[in-house]
């Protein structure tokens, strides 16, 4: 090689190392203000979970950490939930309820005590009847991961109450973890990837679909990435499971806030709540709780549209009257 080519390649090589620095600094210094959601769930990757040692839950949350994630602080217990330290042991004449879910039910963006999950518990307490509501939520999850980590090892909380806590995109299939170093190392990386595929979705570009076209192959058979058969399969495990321990399962269905009327996924609604009656499971659609209001009233940013306080006020007082209404806030000695 001459040195001319030499000194050239040298050229491009430091040219392109110092666009990406100048990139990469632009990104954590000018653009991240702690309310990008893609960055955000980035660093709730990197610095809350890690890759599970079994494979059908994928990832979970690190015993014991912290965060500052899109404006409010995050806290991990003992036991890898967003939640105040809870023992196994029961505590006497208490009801315990525990709620599986994925970001909506761990409460992305919102304060804890303002979760859905937590306002419940408030709600039950104002009551005068003594108990714990517990959050098992983590991101990302499907419901086939939120079953695995209850039979791993939720179910020795001994709930008398379990709440599934639905989500159209619970249908996914189980992540695999094989990311390159620049998804794991890079913001620029993250913040620029993530527009360009919103932008692939937006024009219907490749092999990308716009939003409600994506959630809506999850439920049709013939998608190859169509999970729903895994949700069926995982929620009659968990149904069998609970009833054999004489744990109440509750599934409720939490509306995808972007468009709410007409609703756009009304069919796979439909799927939903058939898959609860067909295993006897009580069920409750968490749609009419919020569908009086206009959708950005309820997104914890103008470009997430995760639940916000709002919303969580919302359905924490629709679980809350259902149940009341069938006499089911009382205090037990379920376990003891």
């Amino acid at each position: 090689m001459s040195r001319e080519r030499l000194f050239t390649g040298l050229v491009v090589a430091a040219t392109i190392l110092l666009v990406a620095l100048a990139l990469e600094a632009f990104v954590r210094l000018a653009v991240d203000d702690g309310m990008q959601f893609d960055l955000e769930m980035w660093k709730y990757a990197r610095e809350v979970k890690r890759v599970s040692a079994d494979p059908r839950i994928g990832h979970e949350h690190r015993p014991s950490a912290t965060a500052h994630l899109m404006g409010v602080d995050v806290a991990i217990n003992s036991h890898k939930f967003r939640d105040r330290e809870i023992g196994f042991e029961r505590t006497p004449d208490s009801l315990r309820i525990m709620m599986l879910g994925d970001s909506l039910t761990f409460g992305w963006g919102v304060p804890n005590d303002k979760t859905f999950v937590k306002r419940l518990e408030a709600m039950i307490h104002a009551t005068g009847v003594q108990a714990e509501v517990i959050n098992a939520g983590v991101g990302n999850y499907n419901t086939s991961m939120e079953v695995a980590a209850y039979l791993s090892e939720g179910h020795r909380f001994r709930p008398d109450i379990l709440v599934l806590n639905y989500f159209i995109n619970d249908a996914e299939r189980t992540p695999r973890y094989d990311s390159h170093r620049l998804e794991r190392t890079s913001a620029a990386y993250i913040y620029f990837a993530s527009r360009i595929d919103v932008a692939a979705r937006m024009l219907g570009l490749g092999s990308r679909r716009p939003w409600y076209d994506y959630l809506r192959d999850l439920y049709d058979p013939s998608s190859p990435t169509s999970g729903w058969a895994e949700v069926e399969a995982a929620v009659a495990r968990l149904a069998e499971f609970c009833r054999a321990r004489g744990t109440m399962v509750l599934v409720t269905n939490l509306p995808e806030l972007r468009q709410l009327k007409p609703y756009p996924f009304e069919r796979e609604r439909t799927m939903v709540q058939a898959l609860a009656n067909r295993l006897d499971l009580p069920y409750l659609d968490l749609l009419p709780a919020v569908d009086d209001l206009e959708p950005g009233r309820l997104w914890v940013t103008p470009t997430d549209p995760h639940p916000n306080i709002l919303a969580d006020e919302r359905f924490a007082a629709a679980i809350f009257d259902f149940l009341r209404a069938r006499n089911l806030l009382r205090t037990t000695n379920h376990g003891n």
